[in-house]
């Protein structure tokens, strides 16, 4: 075997439509060097992968030809090949492909599967690289099964040999992922709940932890992503920890894996697991020349728009396979409408602090008492109801390049570079009625109630009339852009037979910026009345004889805001590993340092008021809330951009605003240990992981404060074991367990320091980061039952719990100030020295973030479920079910869902296939208190349907069609009120269905 460095083995190959037995655990280099063997004669299930290992060889056989049979003893030191020889002696085994190190045993040669695409050495094999092996005879064919069974059954592959609990999302075909988002396809996995915007995934949740407590590698190296959002999204840019998928098309990836407990080797950072992205590289192919193209049109039912999606991927090796080069593009538009009705929020004004004006409404019902003077004043209300419409115009391109030399069987070199970017033009709208303060009309608020009719509940006032309401129409222009590089430098060198070196060096670099123009035009006071009693979600409306389609009812405008914000992140990496492989027992050891920083800044523009009478335009879409339940929205006039800037209204320019300006920075040094090994235990193969991992780290936190720059530098320590068991019971059953000490650093909101407020007489700090965080930390158990039955089954059932040791909360802390704030302070004009309140010399009083030692438990479990159905007789047979449950508790529940699954059912051959997938979580907790009198404010857990199918038209051409979210499912936000059980909506949208028609072609 004369090919060192292989990719490592992504699934199995079927000989003969037959189940592999057991790829080697260590996904080695293989050469045909002298070994030292100590196998006993014994079951070939035990023989072969035991031999396997020792040879440090990806060894494979189909399980029925090797059921039955006896391997012999392999004993001393000898070549590979004379060991196999003397192992397969008399059990009619024979050695008749080898692909790049992976053999593949047979008995013999029945006809290739329809479903599976018969292969020559020749032929196309994901994760192999060519060998300069002589080529097997026509008739030695290996098969190798494609499509949605061939995704599930590599990812099935990867799941088995993995030392810790990995679950895995492989390409069904050359630049084809599952989904047309990562986050989609991520979601698919036990265990993961995904957020939504726009329609499109955004952030995942893994075992109940929200997504800044999740790392995230792109090729080896952590890697931060951030884009633009909704403020109903939580998010507006992302200055955070959290990683936004949509940035990057899904196909300039070929594999996702998802780490779900801990390895001494793998990086801190990720409590609730690591996702871990891999680009295609010119050695992943078999063929030294690939070609793969795609072109697709996305129709949407809501905005009735086609918009293109293509990709391309190149491939070409040269010099006798010593070079290879790679090179990828996607592109795609979408035009996105997500239109629907809102309250923000429902609240009472007796939770608001005011009460209705005294105009003696007609009362329909019996109100609840609060405590109010007046009943009526406990009736909770929508604060601002209105239309909504959010218009987002996305391009979206990325493209890879990939550079690997191999300059001899003991070197690999590898260069990979990545380029995304995402820009989302948005302008959205809304017509909001002011119901948000309550009492006597005037300067553009106040109201007179008319009429009021009581819910049976006897809290909620489900219809109201008043006169005298002003509507506030929002206008808001935003223009986002976020630009993604990355650039690794990677290697691998074979010192000898037994140690292996890896290094690593990266960059990667997020810059992310949003411009925002918003306005509120104001009306003249009108009649208003809505009513629910019909819809809980879409009220009815009326305006009496006010048009809000009338350009001269607007009669003032407020600029609320025109503002530039701006996130830069940026991260460099480097590692060195070095492994040692003895008999039985692997060790590795390294070094890591990573450099974060993410800065972020704001530009502040003019806001004038002006008449927004000359500046309106009709509504700019024709079938505003088509497809919506319920009565329907109703078109309003909107601010005329082009004519506000040719007119020259709002001046030009930005005026930085320094003192919302931040930086954090921080340096990670950290070192491991890592020991894998191997026991035979009462005819079992016992597999272990075990190591240790400390990291220091130091953070930095600048801002300027009063003008002068401030910067405060901590550090800390932290170490981290981790152990990991998996006992192969049978070669089909897999039993795990794993212990690991996890942690996830503070939020960068918690450490910048940047916008702190001074009470000088009062000796107080508000609203100010602590730099002084130490990490989250949790000791982490699982304990897993896997068995692999049949060619590509799979039955598994995993417990968890995360017990997080330490925590954060908001605390009243009365300490000294950090003198770093000092200079600040003696040249804020606020100061005095009459007030005692000198830094150097008397405590403050600070609301801060602070860590706790209360801690949190997370805990769950997580049960898989896939199979062909291949017993079935005929056409049934091409048949097969992908799904997971997961159940999780947790005592902070927010942005969890206590029970989540997924369900796929695929029909698969090799000329046509199609699934239907769907996806439900619970509804989660958003925020405890949940504002403006709300106990919590939930989301509702929505039920996606997705679809997708596949015509093999010719062996290179492939039709598809594709539908997301083909049942339109909708967007719910809702408060529940000050007794904790109420249902009071406070944003429904839709985004309507997707469909995707498209083509594809390899070569």
């Amino acid at each position: 075997m004369t090919n060192a460095f292989m990719r490592a083995f992504n699934g199995p190959l079927l000989l003969a439509g037959g189940t592999l037995l057991m790829v080697s655990a260590v996904p080695a280099v293989a050469q045909e060097g002298v070994k030292s063997f100590n196998v006993p004669a014994q079951a070939a299930e035990r023989g072969i992968p035991q031999f396997a290992q020792q040879a440090n060889i990806q060894l494979m056989a189909p399980e029925k030809v090797v059921k039955g049979k006896q391997t012999a003893a392999v004993q001393g030191n000898m070549p590979v090949r004379e060991g196999l020889s003397r192992l397969l002696a008399g059990t009619n085994l024979t050695p008749v492909t080898r692909s790049n190190g992976i053999i593949v045993l047979a008995e013999q040669i029945p006809a290739a599967r329809d479903n599976a695409i018969p292969i020559t050495r020749t032929a196309y094999a994901a994760d192999t690289t060519a060998s300069d092996e002589p080529a097997a005879a026509p008739e030695e064919t290996v098969v190798v099964v494609k499509g949605i069974r061939g995704s599930l059954s590599k990812a099935r592959s990867i799941k088995r040999r993995a030392a810790n609990a990995v679950e895995s999302i492989v390409a069904e075909d050359i630049g084809k992922m599952p989904d047309l988002n990562l986050a989609e396809s991520i979601q698919r996995v036990p265990g993961v709940a995904m957020s939504r915007e726009g329609g499109e995934g955004r952030n995942i949740t893994l075992r109940g932890f929200g997504p800044d407590f999740t790392r995230t590698t792109l090729n080896g190296m952590e890697v931060p992503a951030s884009s633009d959002g909704l403020d109903s999204g939580g998010v507006t840019l992302n200055a955070g920890r959290a990683f936004d998928f949509h940035l990057f098309a899904s196909e300039l990836f070929n594999r996702i894996d998802i780490e779900k407990s801990q390895k001494a080797s793998t990086e801190e950072g990720g409590i609730a697991g690591t996702v871990n992205l891999y680009s295609a590289r010119p050695f992943d192919f078999r063929e030294d020349f690939t070609v793969s193209a795609s072109a697709q049109a996305n129709y949407n039912t809501l905005n009735q728009k086609a918009d293109p999606r293509v990709a391309l991927l190149v491939s070409k090796t040269f010099a006798d396979g010593k070079f290879g080069a790679l090179l990828s593009v996607a592109a795609s538009n979408r035009t996105v409408h997500q239109e629907g009705y809102s309250s923000v929020r429902w609240t009472s004004p007796y939770a608001n602090g005011d009460s209705w004006a005294k105009t003696n409404p007609t009362v329909t019902g019996t109100p609840k008492a609060c405590g109010a003077s007046d009943p009526l004043d406990c009736l909770w209300a929508p604060r601002l109801p209105r239309a909504d419409y959010f218009g987002n115009d996305q391009k979206r391109i990325g493209v890879t390049g990939s550079l690997q030399y191999k300059p001899s069987e003991n070197a690999l070199i590898t260069l990979d570079v990545l380029h995304s970017e995402l820009t989302n033009d948005r302008d959205s709208y809304n017509s909001m009625e002011w119901l948000l303060t309550h009492g006597t009309a005037g300067n553009f608020t106040g109201q007179t109630p008319l009429s009021f009719k009581i819910g049976g509940d006897g809290k909620t006032m489900v219809a109201a009339a008043f006169n005298d309401v002003t509507s506030w129409y929002e206008s808001r222009r935003q223009d986002s852009q976020s630009t993604f590089d990355q650039v690794v430098l990677s290697g691998r060198f074979k010192v000898n037979e037994r140690l292996t070196l890896d290094a690593m060096a990266g960059s990667a670099v997020d810059d992310a910026d949003r411009t925002e123009l918003r306005f509120y035009y104001r009306s003249v006071p009108h009649y208003y009345a809505y009513d629910y009693s019909g819809n809980a979600y879409v009220p009815s409306i009326s305006f009496g004889s006010y048009d809000p389609n009338k350009a001269s009812n607007y009669i003032n405008a407020l600029t609320a805001s025109n503002r530039i914000n701006t996130v830069k992140k940026e991260n460099f990496t480097s590692r060195f590993d070095a492994t040692y492989n003895a008999d039985n027992v692997s060790l590795k050891a390294g070094l890591s340092y990573n450099d974060r920083k993410v800065s972020y800044g704001e530009g502040l523009g003019a806001t004038p008021s002006f008449n927004p009478s000359s500046y309106t335009r009709p509504f700019p879409v024709s079938n505003f809330g088509k497809g919506l339940d319920g009565p329907g929205l109703l078109p309003f006039r909107v601010a005329d951009f082009d004519a506000i800037a040719a007119a020259g209204v709002i001046p030009a320019g930005y005026t930085n605003n320094a003192g919302a300006g931040w930086t954090v920075g921080e340096e990670t040094l950290g070192a491991y240990g890592e020991l894998n090994a191997e026991y035979d235990i009462a005819g079992m193969r016992l597999r272990t992981n075990a190591g240790l991992r400390y990291v220091k780290t130091k953070v930095s936190s600048k801002a300027q404060v009063s003008g002068t720059p401030v910067e405060v530098n901590v550090d800390y320590d932290n170490y981290l074991p981790s152990i990991n068991a998996a006992l192969d019971v049978r070669s089909d059953l897999v039993v795990r367990a794993s212990y690991g000490r996890s942690m996830t650093r503070p939020g960068l909101s918690s450490l910048n320091i940047a916008g702190p407020v001074f009470g000088y007489t009062t000796r107080t700090v508000g609203n100010v980061g602590n730099p002084s965080l130490k990490p989250y930390e949790s000791n982490d158990l699982d304990l897993g039952v896997e068995w692999y039955f049949g060619d590509e089954g799979l039955l598994a059932f995993t417990v968890f719990h995360k017990d997080i040791v330490r925590s954060l909360k908001t605390d009243v802390v009365k300490q000294m100030i950090d003198p770093s704030f000092w200079p600040a302070i003696y040249a804020d004009p606020l100061y005095d020295t009459s007030y005692n309140a000198d830094p150097a010399k008397v405590p403050y009083t600070f609301t801060i973030p602070v860590n706790s030692d209360k801690g949190n438990s997370v805990k769950g479990f997580e049960l898989t479920y896939n199979q062909p159905f291949t017993f079935l007789p005929g056409p049934w047979s091409k048949l097969g079910i992908a799904s997971n449950y997961t159940h999780v508790s947790a005592e902070d529940s927010t942005g969890l869902s206590p029970n989540s699954y997924n369900l796929t059912v695929y029909y698969d051959t090799e000329t046509f296939g199609a699934r239907l997938s769907v996806n439900k979580r619970d509804d989660f907790l958003l925020s405890e208190p949940g504002g403006n009198g709300h106990v919590q404010e939930r989301k509702y857990g929505p039920t996606h349907v997705d679809f997708a199918s596949f015509y093999n038209v010719t062996p290179r051409l492939t039709l598809t069609f594709e539908g997301i979210n083909i049942t339109d499912e909708v967007e719910r936000i809702y408060g529940t009120g000050d007794t904790g059980d109420m249902d009071l909506t406070r944003e429904y949208t839709h985004t309507g269905a997707q469909w995707i028609l498209g083509l594809r072609y390899k070569y």
